[in-house]
């Protein structure tokens, strides 16, 4: 049954009686991912106890007597806020609270239990809310009341619970800068990888007042992770393990971000379900993160592909030699599309925001497959230079001039069908390079 505060959920629960007593089931999946169980013994009728906002849901009952529950909508911008509701809670009756309406009870009857699930456990440094008692009809007078209790301001005067938020790692490279321009301040919190060690996260961090994880932070050096495996490792495949379980543990959608270097680039277009065939240390690391992602029970794992936005990138780099009148030889038998960190941003919060089907998603810029030859050619005429400039070579020849390079595929392209039937549409890559270009 639904109820004037929104989320807010009566739940009918049959009661099995017979000459022993009562049986029923409690608690069967509904609505929360309980992390503790708590049992309130009341011993005399008038007992309150509120009201409390603390920031997780609750899935409210009785084993033994009464209860009047009653509840104060304290969200702040909920279309029901400042709503009050309560009803009589017998075994029959449970109750879904939703995070950030407060929540108290006053009992009916002698030796009363009370019993409540919580998707969080009690954080000693977290952030609560409370409202008075005194927002509250209550049906029998008020006795017994906490020092604490009777102390909660007004509706009017108690701080609100905010709107869930997002925290993002690794938010200092190009994905997390662009994330950065559509993530207010109040929407989101932004750590560095060197400000956040995820595979060594404080057990007392407080994970209540987030949504969801973005993880942007990875070893990007393809090169330098033939040599330091460990680190890479580290980073790209231990982190996202560690992150999998602290969504599982916290009821939080985790979005990772994975790579085409996951595969081995025999096929031309790499759809999702493609088994991983990495080539590389570094794509090993990337494929054993990719599937470490998937453990968390709500999931986006998004593969993507040669990106660029701001900060160092294959585009940069191509623009610098342009500028320079230097005259490049670039790799032409390695294909795919480039992905401007733009779309990147805009197609994760797209998945977030539409609550798109869990899973695992290709997200690249749309347009046609080119080489890197071709896409080096494109930077060189964005900026008015000669695009015969840049000579194409094999990926053999190009280490012949260069030294051994950590190998990579021939074929990066994604398959964006599944992105694309969630509603959205990512740009054509050549048309983000002119916008990208004058920034560099």
């Amino acid at each position: 049954m639904r109820t004037p505060i929104d989320g807010l959920e009566i739940h009918h629960l049959t009661v099995h009686e017979d000459s022993r007593g009562w049986f029923k089931e409690n608690w069967a999946g509904q609505a929360l991912v309980p992390r503790q169980n708590n049992v309130s013994f009341n011993a005399t009728p008038g007992t309150t106890r509120g009201m409390h906002a603390e920031p997780w849901d609750k899935w409210v009952s009785v084993a033994t007597g009464r209860v009047y529950g009653a509840w104060v909508d304290m969200r702040e911008g909920s279309p029901t806020f400042g709503a009050k509701f309560g009803v009589e809670i017998t075994p029959s009756t449970a109750v879904f609270v939703p995070r950030g309406v407060a929540n108290g009870f006053q009992t009916l009857e002698p030796d009363t239990a009370y019993i409540y699930l919580v998707n969080q456990r009690y954080n000693p440094r977290g952030d609560y809310a409370y409202c008075s008692y005194k927002e509250i009809d209550w049906p029998l007078t008020p006795t017994k009341l906490s020092k604490a209790d009777q102390e909660h301001p007004l509706l009017a005067d108690a701080p609100l619970v905010p709107p869930k938020r997002i925290l993002v790692t690794g938010a200092n490279g190009q994905l997390g800068r662009a994330l950065r321009t559509r993530l207010g301040e109040g929407d989101a919190d932004f750590v560095g990888r060197d400000e956040f060690d995820i595979t060594a996260i404080d057990p007392d961090f407080d994970f209540s007042p987030y949504r969801a994880i973005i993880n942007c932070a990875a070893f990007n050096d393809v090169n330098g992770a033939e040599t330091n495996r460990a680190q890479a490792w580290r980073v790209n495949a231990d982190a996202p393990a560690r992150l999998a379980e602290i969504a599982n543990e916290h009821d939080l959608t985790l979005v990772h971000v994975s790579s085409d270097y996951i595969f081995d680039g025999s096929v031309e277009v790499h759809a999702e379900d493609e088994p991983a065939s990495p080539l590389s240390a570094y794509g090993a690391s990337k494929a054993a993160g990719d599937t470490a992602a998937q453990v968390a029970r709500r999931h986006y794992v998004i593969r993507t592909s040669w990106v660029f936005g701001d900060g160092g990138n294959f585009m940069s780099t191509m623009a610098a030699l342009a500028q320079a009148g230097k005259q490049p030889s670039v790799v032409a038998d390695q294909r795919g599309r480039p992905t401007w960190a733009e779309d990147l941003a805009k197609g994760i919060l797209h998945l977030l925001d539409t609550g798109a089907e869990y899973g695992v998603y290709n997200l690249t810029s749309d347009g046609d497959t080119a080489g890197r030859d071709e896409i080096a050619m494109a930077v060189f005429i964005g900026l008015g230079h000669d695009p015969s400039d840049v000579h194409p070579v094999t990926t053999e020849q190009y280490t012949q001039l260069y030294g051994a390079e950590a190998p990579r595929p021939k074929e990066s392209t994604l398959d964006l069908t599944k992105i694309k039937a969630t509603g959205f549409s990512p740009t054509n890559w050549r048309a983000a390079l002119a916008m990208y270009l004058p920034t560099c």
